[in-house]
């Protein structure tokens, strides 16, 4: 399997969002913005590839009974320099996401690639396998944040191109809404996939 279809098989055909349905506690949370969505995809792909690369580095040299104690303090290291980059360069980005950005140490996406992924496979393939994942979920966030960001403010990552003619939909401003909207992602990739099956 080549590199590209490495990255292509982890962004989209097993999408960790739409397809194994992980990741979707920060996915429903920082998706009103579409900045905070960018800066949390790119922590989220930043801390899976790296720890991808780390955990198959020493795969061979990790005993099984501490695997995911090993895995677990891998990733929680990155999502800590990650959270720290945040917190010294962009620290209004670190106050809106919040708690959220420590909470990629519990996010199941990373865990599911190190297993399914990382303690099998080769460094190089780990990092690629962990980018694609990353920017799958990345993409997901940014969707869900186009629509919510647009309706409930009428702006695009903080530039706001509506004027007052639109009614703002507060609902979109809220996170109830962030469920509507992945619902409806799910759907439609869903139905997409199974009429491409069919035919």
């Amino acid at each position: 399997m080549t590199k590209i279809d490495i990255f292509r098989e982890a962004a989209f055909k097993e999408n960790s969002v739409w397809r194994q349905v992980l990741g979707i506690c920060s996915a429903l949370a920082v998706t009103n913005f579409m900045r905070n969505s960018l800066i949390m995809g790119l922590g989220v792909m930043f801390s899976l590839a790296l720890s991808g690369f780390t955990i198959s580095l020493i795969r061979n040299h990790t005993p099984r009974s501490v695997r995911m104690m090993v895995q677990t303090l891998i990733i929680a290291s990155w999502v800590i320099i990650v959270d720290l980059f945040l917190k010294a360069y962009i620290p209004d980005a670190s106050k809106q996401l919040g708690p959220y950005v420590g909470l990629i140490i519990t996010n199941c996406i990373l865990m599911g690639r190190a297993e399914a992924f990382a303690a099998k496979n080769t460094p190089l393939d780990s990092m690629v396998d962990g980018i694609g994942a990353g920017f799958g979920y990345t993409f997901v966030l940014l969707i869900i944040s186009l629509f919510r960001e647009v309706l409930g403010f009428g702006s695009v990552f903080g530039f706001t191109f509506l004027g007052d003619w639109w009614p703002r939909w507060s609902i979109m401003a809220m996170a109830p809404s962030a469920f509507f909207m992945l619902s409806i992602l799910f759907w439609y990739i869903h139905q997409k996939y199974y009429i491409q099956v069919k035919k």
